[in-house]
């Protein structure tokens, strides 16, 4: 793909997904029925596995790439059907993190959550510029994060992110992992 079609393409899943997540936080009913699918587990495993692509395509300064992985990170919450049952720790998770992000935005929440984007940033940056030791730590970090921020914020609902978290961190590092190696071995 030349660069200016990688650039359009990157343009237009990037807006994309600032036009999704709007949606999602001002539409009620669109942002129940991605809860409602939000509560199947199987969501929760798949998310953290986006840093995978976002990090290949950053490493390829393919901008369509990372951002149509980040799009695909913010919408596979609904990719799968609602459960029939949810435990009780992931529907008071749940619950809480909906009581967040519909809740007031004082100047605090606002500040915690800028981390997301800024997560994206440097994990791009790093990807990009191929900065092992920064990118695990972005990843590692994030990981650690999420899970501290759910168990404080929540309690033992937030116990719930555990193993998602970890899994998705150790798939993670081994992608790269994976990578590094292969790609010193072609140098």
């Amino acid at each position: 793909m030349n660069k200016k079609m990688d650039y359009i393409l990157g343009i237009f899943f990037s807006v994309a997904t600032v036009l999704f997540i709007i949606l999602f936080l001002t539409n009620d009913i669109i942002f129940n029925w991605a809860f409602a699918r939000h509560h199947n587990i199987w969501s929760w495993y798949i998310r953290p596995l986006f840093i995978i692509p976002i990090t290949f395509f950053a490493f390829k300064k393919s901008l369509t790439g990372i951002f149509a992985s980040i799009f695909a990170l913010f919408t596979s919450m609904f990719w799968f059907p609602a459960p029939e049952t949810s435990s009780p720790q992931v529907m008071t998770f749940l619950a809480y993190e909906m009581e967040y992000l519909k809740g007031v935005w004082t100047a605090p929440k606002i500040i915690m959550s800028l981390s997301v984007p800024i997560f994206f940033i440097v994990l791009i940056i790093a990807a990009w510029k191929k900065n092992w030791r920064l990118l695990l730590g972005v990843v590692i970090a994030a990981a650690l994060l999420k899970i501290i921020w759910s168990v404080v914020f929540s309690g033992e609902a937030g116990m719930s992110v555990l193993k998602p978290a970890i899994t998705g961190l150790i798939i993670c590092i081994g992608g790269v992992y994976y990578y590094k190696k292969n790609l010193s071995k072609k140098k």
